[in-house]
């Protein structure tokens, strides 16, 4: 029989809230695909691997494609709001699974405040150049963190629901700008094939920046696990919306990105990238294929894409914040739900404050919207995520050597994330290599100095933490990351089929 319980039944999330698409909405938004390509192609192909930049977009398919086949399979077994968190708590721990989910909290926190920060900027200079209204930046981020608080106080389908109308906008305008290109044969150089050769991927200025580029472009496609509590058959919808999420994404980018590069021309590619308006780089091609109205609908769209990227990441933010609140750390008061809307509105609560105050601090300091709070805090949770996404691949391959005999697989649970985890080692070095190139003009601030220092204070604070619960508190210790849906757990029955078990359990 399963085990019971070990602390008091847990205020649930809404169950049955979103299926399989409302999950990708969630998750691709999170991924924020017009702010990744805007934001980052200019750069891989200004400074880092060139033209190759479109391979480099596929060979980052490949390793996350790879890596989340070990993630799906704990997707199946282990179905949790703390998902790193409870993942790695399985498979590497406790201990591990205490750092690694302070490490996650700290990463989704500031990925809001990012994201507010580059929804400001581009409000701010499109308002300003197409309704020649010129309003400060923080107006603009503090209507953004009211609106994102009012939405997530509601069942999450409200937000899948939001989401999903600026995601398939702001997906449409890019889908449309590239098959204008590919349907006129492309620009100066007609559709090169060369941007697609996987050599390409390691060549250019600095081919190891590119490659971390195109890496950052997915950070967020493994919340997918988050909504397992929330979901229709989250054995079934996690994994489908996962693989959904890497493969379709990356496809996506592989396709914008190729034909961007064929719009502009080999050279012109890389000029224009390397100039003092990197945007032209999307802006020339939507222009000259499909008219001037598409370069304004093109600006509006990275607003509302933004705005969804950020509104996504506070979604993530409040469900790990809630996921450690219901096991009694932090404060108990982070794992309430609502009680008409089953969601985590404390939590909720507590991540705008955060966000507002994270906000108001560069505000204050004379800090720019784009160039600090965007990318400083990005890089700062980027580091975090993957360091995380890395245990998260060897917690795999823990858990399955030790439990369900019949689901090992020399792909599946051994290779795959044996292979995912080497991929995210890699990367985290090509962020440690590259984090000045990355940063830019906010390269010399304190904080950005400071990332290393707050990534390990963290992470060896939440070792410490589980250590001085295990020695001092053993009957909290277990607990760490045991809090699941039972109805959606492993199962110990041995043959598949349902148990009679409590919703909420300690495992």
């Amino acid at each position: 029989m399963p085990e019971q319980p070990i602390t008091p039944e847990v205020h649930r999330l809404k169950a049955n809230s979103v299926g399989v698409v409302g999950v990708v909405f969630m998750a691709v938004a999170t991924a924020a695909p017009i702010t990744a390509m805007t934001g980052n192609l200019p750069i891989a192909v200004g400074a880092g691997n060139g033209t190759g930049a479109p391979a480099g977009y596929l060979f980052a398919t490949l390793v996350l494609t790879v890596f989340s086949v070990g993630y799906v399979a704990m997707a199946k077994r282990i179905t949790a709001a703390g998902a790193f968190y409870g993942y790695i708590s399985h498979g590497l721990g406790r201990i591990a699974g205490m750092a690694s989910g302070m490490l996650a909290v700290l990463a989704y926190i500031v990925f809001e405040a990012s994201i507010v920060g580059v929804f400001s900027y581009f409000a701010q200079t499109t308002v300003a150049d197409q309704l020649g209204v010129d309003l400060p930046w923080i107006v603009y981020a503090a209507a953004m963190l009211a609106v994102t608080a009012v939405l997530a106080h509601f069942d999450i389908n409200l937000t899948a629901k939001a989401l999903g109308v600026m995601l398939v906008a702001e997906i449409a305008v890019l889908f449309a700008v590239a098959t204008a290109v590919l349907l006129h044969g492309g620009g100066p150089d007609g559709i090169p094939v060369e941007p697609l050769d996987p050599k390409n991927a390691f060549t250019g200025t600095s081919a190891g920046l590119g490659l971390f580029f195109a890496f950052w472009s997915w950070v967020g496609f493994e919340s997918t696990a988050m909504y397992g509590e929330e979901s229709r058959d989250p054995k079934r919808v996690i994994p489908r919306a996962t693989l959904v999420s890497v493969v379709g994404v990356g496809l996506f980018y592989i396709y914008v990105s190729w034909m961007t590069i064929a719009g502009n021309g080999l050279s012109g590619s890389v000029q224009v990238s390397r100039s003092a308006s990197p945007l032209d780089l999307f802006f020339d091609p939507a222009h000259s294929f499909i008219g001037a109205w598409a370069v304004d609908t093109f600006q509006w769209l990275l607003i509302t894409g933004s705005f969804a990227c950020g509104m996504a990441f506070h979604q993530c933010a409040a469900r790990y914040l809630y996921a450690i609140g219901r096991e009694g750390f932090l404060h108990p008061a982070l794992g309430r739900t609502h009680p008409a809307h089953g969601s985590p509105y404390i939590a909720s609560y507590v991540q705008s404050l955060i966000a507002v105050a994270l906000v108001a601090a560069f505000w204050l300091t004379g800090q720019d919207p784009y160039v600090h709070l965007y990318t400083l805090l990005a890089i700062l949770g980027t580091m975090a995520i993957l360091i995380v996404q890395t245990l998260c691949s060897f917690a795999v391959i823990g858990y399955f050597r030790r439990n369900h005999p019949e689901d090992r697989h020399w792909f599946k649970t051994l290779l795959a994330p044996l292979l995912g985890g080497l991929g995210m080692i890699a990367v985290v070095v090509l962020l440690v290599l590259n984090m000045d190139t990355a940063a830019g003009s906010a390269a010399g601030s304190l904080l950005f100095k400071a990332i290393p220092w707050i990534i390990g204070l963290v992470f060896f604070g939440g070792l410490g933490l589980g250590l001085y619960l295990r020695a001092r508190h053993p009957r909290r210790y277990e607990i760490i990351g045991r809090v699941v849906l039972e109805d959606a757990a492993e199962r110990t029955d041995g043959d598949g089929k349902p148990v009679a078990v409590p919703s909420q359990a300690v495992r």
